[in-house]
């Protein structure tokens, strides 16, 4: 075999051993014959489990989604579960899928390793959302919990999530606990795949029952959904979970006027009608953009294949459908939830918001005025749980989310929850409606309140060796000789989570960040915009977050405002040469 590392070709002639099945050694075979290039791509690592779990191409081989990576994940995973819950009587772990192709295989192959290993599952009967995964985890006081998907990612990945006994995922210090066990199950003959029966039970509609009236005991207008039942609501689940709850929860809030699209509203791993069903790209939204249009609806929401993330289209005041960002729609929610409790008198002092340091500073102002507390995590929804957690039974989560289209309200799931929010946003819309508004206005109206807050993202892709040392290179010199000025603005803050040390660049004073270390830098200026600088940890990627701030006068066009606040984007990306 030429060019090809002899590591690499000893890994693939492990999997032709006995521990692997026929089909499985018949494709190592071809690759070892005559296909080089697959077979450095499937083994030239190990799949990584990282802090969140597996993420990976399906197929065979050592650095791919399959039976046997998702079997030592598992085992390893119940390794450290046995281990942390050894004074126990009995204990157990939930399992649900999405609608990629195999998830329902690989949910299967992970609730027989964690029977084998007496830990007892509850086993989803069919696909569910994310978020009712998180969900079944505190309803049936289980000590952990899996949901295989890889989220809106192409149809040729899937992934493994972990969750922990609080529903929420991994933190430290359990994610790096269960990534060193998972890394000891290094023998094929370590995993148990045979199951045993009596230790896993299916689960479905009774979970379904509570999750969807705890979801319902959320709702803050039901007089005012009343009123505006038939609310034209246009949803697709692009070929997803959502499918299944979303439509439900709609109707249990009250709506009863929801258009679904057919050709997206089945199910299916092969997502063929998009090329990536990602709410967040607008391609994935088109359909229903169309959809929209012809049946003049007040809403548009999609969400993504498991369900916890949802992007939406409002009119503006033309009358068409624009796209709102994830920025947007989280200040819309934050502004609804913050002042419809307030005008409820649900407030009592002690509820909080929740966003990550690249969220729009715009749920800080909101948050501030109407005196609620903004908490502030790292990056990914996992650390809003984890805020949640520490804050059980002292004060009270209200509502929380991120730029990435993730938001949650109440404290029954841990995690971002689609479902829950596509009932919220309606809710919303029929409020706004009922008022003699749209949505467009609203938020239109919050910018003339608070300012208006706009948020830009580039990212840069460095692939292979050299790419990460290049990544390496930029954040060393963003820490080592920081601008002074961007875009003619003077830098007065930088907030390095590695050093966990935010410095005042005009008086010298130093400050600690209480965050978890994080390779993030941030920098502020004094005109109120802000840079956050910070590697993918999944991808090879650095990513920069800019967010500035103008002021909005009442009857001002806001179009005109964007566009000039997206020019003051472009000119700080000029000045720090990263185009």
């Amino acid at each position: 075999m030429q060019n090809i590392d002899p590591a690499i070709l000893d890994k693939a002639r492990l999997w032709l051993g006995d521990g692997y099945d026929e089909k499985t050694r018949e494709s190592v075979r071809k690759m070892i014959d005559g296909d080089p290039k697959e077979l450095i791509d499937a083994f030239y690592r190990d799949l990584e489990f990282g802090t969140g779990g597996l993420r990976g191409v399906m197929g065979v081989g050592s650095n791919r989604m399959n039976r046997y990576t998702v079997g030592a994940a598992t085992q390893g995973l119940a390794n450290y579960i046995r281990k942390q819950f050894q004074d126990h009587d009995r204990v157990s772990v939930a399992i649900a899928h999405d609608s990629r192709n195999n998830s329902a295989e690989f949910a299967k192959i992970a609730a027989d390793i964690f029977s084998a290993n007496n830990i007892f599952v509850y086993l989803f009967d069919a696909l569910r959302p994310t978020p009712e995964l998180s969900f079944a985890i505190r309803q049936l006081e289980c000590q952990a919990g899996i949901v295989i998907t890889a989220s809106h990612n192409p149809k040729e990945y899937n992934g493994y999530k972990v969750y922990w006994d609080d529903g929420g995922q991994l933190v430290p210090p359990h994610d790096e606990n269960v990534i060193a066990e998972v890394g000891n199950v290094c023998d094929v003959a370590k995993i148990k795949f045979k199951p045993v029966e009596q230790n896993i039970q299916k689960i479905g509609e009774e979970i379904d029952r509570a999750y969807l009236n705890a979801l319902y005991s959320l709702r803050l207008n039901p007089e005012v959904i009343a009123k505006q039942a038939d609310l034209k609501i246009v949803f697709t689940p692009i070929h997803g979970t959502g499918t299944k709850l979303v439509p439900q929860c709609l109707r249990k809030f009250g709506f009863n006027n929801i258009i679904t699209i057919p050709e997206q509203e089945k199910p299916d791993g092969n997502f063929p009608t998009v090329k990536s069903p990602n709410p967040e790209e607008p391609a994935a939204l088109a359909l229903a953009m169309q959809k929209a249009v012809e049946v003049d609806a007040d809403i548009l929401m999609g969400t993504d294949p498991d369900a916890d993330r949802v992007g939406i289209a409002v009119k503006n005041d033309k009358g068409e459908f624009v796209l709102l960002n994830g920025n947007q729609t989280a200040s819309l929610l934050v502004y609804y939830m913050i002042t419809e409790s307030r005008n409820k008198g649900l407030l009592k002092g002690n509820e909080y918001i929740v966003k990550t340091i690249v969220t729009t500073r715009l749920l800080d102002a909101i948050a501030q005025k109407n005196e609620v507390e903004c908490l502030v995590v790292l990056t990914g929804f996992k650390y809003i749980a984890e805020a949640i957690r520490k804050n059980e039974g002292v004060k009270r989560f209200l509502v929380g989310g991120e730029e990435s289209y993730g938001y949650l309200a109440g404290e029954y799931v841990r995690d971002k929850d689609a479902v829950l929010a596509c009932a919220l946003i309606a809710e919303m819309a029929a409020w706004a409606k009922e008022n003699g508004i749209t949505l467009y206005r609203l938020l239109n109206r919050i910018y003339t309140e608070y300012g208006m807050f706009r948020e830009g993202l580039l990212s840069i892709t460095k692939k292979g060796m050299e790419g990460a040392a290049e990544i390496q290179t930029m954040m060393t010199h963003f820490r080592q000789s920081p601008p002074e000025a961007i875009a003619g603005s003077r830098v007065i803050r930088i907030a390095d989570y590695q050093t966990s040390i935010e410095r005042n660049c005009l008086s010298g004073e130093l400050n600690d960040i209480l965050l978890p270390k994080s390779n993030v830098i941030q920098i502020f200026t004094d005109d109120d915009s802000v840079v956050t600088i910070r590697p993918s940890g999944t991808e090879p990627k650095i990513k920069f977050y800019f967010g500035v701030k103008g002021e909005m006068q009442h009857g001002a066009d806001p179009d005109l405002i964007a566009a000039e606040l997206d020019r003051k984007i472009s000119v700080i990306i000029s000045d720090l040469k990263l185009q």
